[in-house]
């Protein structure tokens, strides 16, 4: 054999340089691209952020990671600071530097765009540029393309991207439909690898003032008005009188505007909310259930979460959140804004720990065996090598 001919059993070994380009804040798609180059760095790849902050749960001192900011502009030309200009000018200057072969860019806006516009400054400069991948999450189709003053450049950012890949069946077709793209779109659905507990759930329920006999729901989310928090808060208004029945709301954002409907409903003292919490897995333990009343969700990282720890999910049945719930075994489905079906089959399942416990294990085996790094880092990795091979 030449010294110099390579196998393609030698290129599937080769370790990749890759950059990642995500917001670093606590929502899903933050969390997925976190979690998928933390995974990567494990298996010997060179991983890359950039952001305008370090993502919300990196570990910065991980090996093969690598952290690269990017300044926005506040000159006062700008009304407002604007961010996909450096964030150009900065994929221009990492990969100059580190020579990516890939740039993984999660959200068609701005991050597409600032990517395709860095592509064409390297060409110019004779830079080589690494094969660009846009993860769609869903905020840039369900919510952005509808917008007609952005949606011609999130099309032509998904057209001209190398690779496409939506986290979900349901928004692929989405996606087809809203944008009428032309892009092939592959499907890898996201993934979550649950972390060892720190804190027992005894005491962490202790310190949440909730008893040891009481039943624990849980929810996981950004507030966004798509998780239709009035509808979350009106089910427990609906089985009040049960004390005995808890809502504990980890929250990425502000609960403030729901404070006066929690009031209204009575149930003060029952709805616990603790902020941008970081040890999620603490809080998740000691719940029973997991309740989501969303009524758009192209997934729905904060159930996958839920079902990782064993945790049986009530939610609505949207988007992609049936390709990984299955009803009536790890947990149950319902139509969007059926508060009174939520209320009933929380006090049903308050009562049965039996069936509890059930599908909780159906949940975790669910989310383990479908939904693991090892299934679906192995997807990308394959999804990379096969961009690199046809665009180049």
């Amino acid at each position: 054999m030449c010294p110099h001919h390579t196998t393609a059993s030698q290129k599937n070994k080769k370790k990749l340089n890759i950059g990642i380009v995500c917001y670093p804040t606590v929502g899903g798609s933050g969390i997925v691209a976190t979690g998928l180059g933390i995974e990567l760095a494990k298996r010997g790849h060179k991983i890359h952020f950039i952001s305008y902050d370090p993502p919300f749960a990196l570990d910065r001192k991980l090996p093969n990671i690598f952290f690269h900011k990017v300044e926005t502009n506040g000159h006062e030309l700008f009304k407002y600071p604007d961010y996909t200009l450096p964030l150009a000018v900065k994929m221009v200057d990492v990969s100059k530097k580190y020579k990516l072969d890939i740039l993984h860019v999660h959200y068609a806006v701005p991050h597409a765009t600032a990517a395709l516009l860095a592509k064409d400054i390297a060409r110019s400069e004779k830079i080589p540029f690494p094969d660009v991948v846009t993860t769609l999450h869903g905020t840039d189709i369900t919510l952005l393309a509808r917008d007609t003053s952005v949606m011609p450049v999130i099309k032509y950012s998904i057209e001209t991207s190398c690779g496409v890949t939506a986290v979900s069946q349901s928004l692929k077709e989405d996606t087809i439909k809203a944008l009428k793209t032309k892009k092939e779109i592959e499907v890898i659905h996201n993934f979550y690898t649950p972390r060892n507990s720190t804190k027992s759930a005894s005491s962490v329920r202790k310190s949440l003032g909730i008893a040891p006999t009481d039943f624990l729901a849980i929810h996981l989310s950004n507030l966004r008005k798509v998780k239709r928090i009035p509808d979350l808060l009106a089910i427990f208004g609906k089985i009040k009188k049960e004390k005995h029945i808890k809502l504990l709301i980890l929250a990425g954002a502000d609960f403030t505007p729901y404070e006066s409907l929690v009031q209204k409903l009575g149930i003060s003292g029952q709805v616990i909310v603790k902020r941008d919490v970081l040890d999620v897995e603490n809080y998740i333990n000691a719940a029973d259930i997991g309740v989501y009343t969303s009524e758009e969700e192209s997934f729905g990282m904060g159930i996958l979460e839920t079902m990782s720890y064993g945790k049986p999910v009530l939610a609505t049945n949207v988007g992609g959140i049936s390709e990984f719930m299955q009803n009536g075994k790890t947990g149950f489905l319902f139509g969007a804004g059926k508060v009174d079906a939520f209320a009933k089959k929380v006090l049903e399942l308050s009562q049965n720990p039996t069936l509890v416990v059930e599908l909780g294990q159906n949940a975790k085996e669910r989310a383990h065996s479908g939904f693991c790094a090892k299934k679906i880092v192995a997807e990308y990795e394959a999804y990379y090598r096969k961009i690199m091979s046809v665009c180049r």
